[in-house]
């Protein structure tokens, strides 16, 4: 079982990448606006409420899929609201069945990410779009990439197409090696 979780900030371009790569690899993805939509229409973003449910769907699909040997894609966009560990505990439980998690981060320039932020194609999920909330949660947001695992490959979305950044992903899940820990 591989997870290929796919990290990055808002407007960095999670969603469309991560389509490109499902579509062409054959596997299922399970985006972070699939369990958060479900649960903001009944608890506010970010209440204890929220937060709980929301990480108990991402965990049990994702363990589930790892007990079943079900490789997907997931795509994630650190910030606050997200248990600081919530990837090493991912990371755990797949690895607890033998499987392997790719993390891939994408970049994006603050420039490039508020013009992306206002776009239509924003509306079909309950995605921020004001910039100005945007600018209020940058620096916290920042902070929250920065503790992310490292990854076994970083995009910059705003120099590199989405179908390269999709060919690149799809060329770096050829050659990565399974590696295993002792024990």
């Amino acid at each position: 079982m591989r997870l290929l979780f796919i990290y990055g900030p808002v407007a960095s371009g999670k969603l469309t990448i991560a389509r490109l790569v499902a579509e062409r690899a054959s596997l299922p993805l399970f985006h972070n606006h699939l369990i958060v939509d479900a649960v903001a229409a009944v608890f506010p973003f970010g209440s204890q409420e929220f937060i709980q449910l929301r990480e108990h769907f991402w965990i049990e699909t994702i363990s589930t899929a790892a007990k079943a040997g079900q490789s997907l894609i997931f795509t994630f966009a650190p910030e606050p609201t997200v248990t600081n560990d919530f990837p090493e505990r991912v990371s755990r439980l797949v690895e607890a069945v033998d499987g392997e998690v790719i993390f891939v981060a994408l970049d994006v320039a603050a420039d490039e990410q508020e013009r992306r932020l206002v776009e239509p194609t924003r509306m079909a999920f309950g995605k921020l779009r004001s910039p100005a909330i945007l600018r209020d949660l940058r620096s916290s947001m920042a902070a929250c990439m920065q503790a992310m695992p490292q990854p076994a490959m970083r995009i910059d979305t705003g120099t590199t197409a989405p179908q390269q950044a999709a060919d690149a992903i799809l060329q770096m899940m050829k050659t990565v090696r399974r590696t295993t820990s002792a024990g």
